[in-house]
């Protein structure tokens, strides 16, 4: 069982206190601060023994905010989070008309070796707890308490690591973020970005739960993808594909694939015919990255009007196709380049 309480369901939280002699009525207690990510000293209506007892056995906290940076071009704002062993994930809080969409991370970095992304570029260190997955929405509720009153609506798991890598807690966290005892996030607002492991995509849909899946297609060839994506040399997008459409078929919601544009890679006009032909036939929609620059990796994105064309030819071809709305380039807002600025400022970047 996690040692961090935000990992807990009410009903763990219950007999974890029910096995330290503690009436029943505290559990809602505790669990209420703990959806309003307070710390054990902050939890008023508790006796001083009671919290002194707790945090000598667990923490409540999951993950703290080390340092915030927000956009002056459009609001958005990049978390650095604190975990209890001294490691550091990120996250991006994205506001639109709708609601608050928050970017979350799985791992403290990742072993999946994209090309394109700064979180892997020292590789996996570990994966994360629910409670720490918990403990990033909730200390961003409880910094915007009252400025605004809706909090989290929305969750992207897009941050450092592959979700499904780390397939158990992510699950765990699922159930806990959507409970309605709890915040009780919509899993209908929740979505999960893979890079394509194909065994746990089986595995999603047979959990049947209404998340959106994203995959990390950004390729429409197993050369070109194998050049950019090392998981594409284990699965090929033969089989990706397939059990893209065992996912749908099982959940009933559509998947969207993620294709950040490569300059020289992927971007060409016949690029795009094969990603309809790729497509075709699959509830989906295809969202267009601009790729983020990496300093590390010698990418780059192609230019306005070599993404417009790109575009133009999926709507010809009958392809839902959105552009990303690029938000917080201004704060480094790609995932991973936060964590790595500090690192390197605190010397401890290998």
């Amino acid at each position: 069982m996690d040692d961090c309480l935000m990992g807990l369901s009410l009903a763990e939280l219950a007999q974890v206190l029910a096995d330290a002699g503690e009436p029943a009525f505290r559990a809602k207690q505790v669990y209420g601060w703990l959806q309003k990510g307070e710390d054990f000293a902050g939890m008023r209506n508790l006796p001083a023994a009671l919290r002194e007892k707790l945090a000598g056995t667990h923490r409540a906290l999951g993950a703290t905010i080390l340092k915030t940076l927000r956009s002056e071009k459009d609001g958005t704002e990049k978390y650095l989070f604190s975990l209890h062993d001294g490691n550091l994930v990120e996250g991006v809080l994205m506001r639109y008309h709708y609601g608050n969409t928050l970017c979350i991370s799985s791992q403290v970095g990742c072993r999946m070796g994209c090309a394109f992304c700064a979180s892997t570029l020292e590789g996996r260190v570990r994966d994360l707890t629910a409670g720490e997955m918990m403990g990033q929405v909730l200390a961003v509720n409880r910094l915007h308490a009252e400025k605004d009153k809706r909090g989290v609506t929305n969750i992207v798991m897009m941050g450092s690591g592959e979700p499904l890598d780390n397939y158990e807690n992510v699950i765990r966290f699922l159930r806990l973020v959507s409970a309605p005892e709890g915040i009780g996030v919509s899993l209908r607002n929740v979505s999960v970005s893979t890079c394509g492991l194909v065994p746990r995509i089986y595995d999603l849909a047979r959990e049947n739960l209404p998340i959106t899946l994203s995959i990390s297609l950004h390729a429409p060839t197993d050369e070109a993808r194998q050049r950019i994506m090392p998981i594409a040399k284990t699965y090929s997008l033969e089989e990706l594909l397939r059990a893209c459409r065992d996912y749908v078929r099982a959940v009933g919601r559509r998947i969207v694939f993620e294709y950040a544009l490569i300059e020289g890679v992927n971007t060409s006009l016949a690029d795009a015919d094969r990603l309809a032909d790729l497509v075709r036939g699959l509830l989906c929609h295809v969202n267009l990255i601009p790729l983020n620059d990496v300093p590390e990796r010698n990418l780059a994105a192609p230019g306005q009007k070599g993404i417009e064309a790109f575009q133009r030819r999926l709507e010809a071809r009958g392809v839902s196709v959105t552009r990303r709305r690029e938000m917080g380039a201004d704060i480094q807002g790609a995932c991973g380049q936060l964590r790595r600025k500090h690192l390197s400022q605190e010397g401890t970047l290998a």
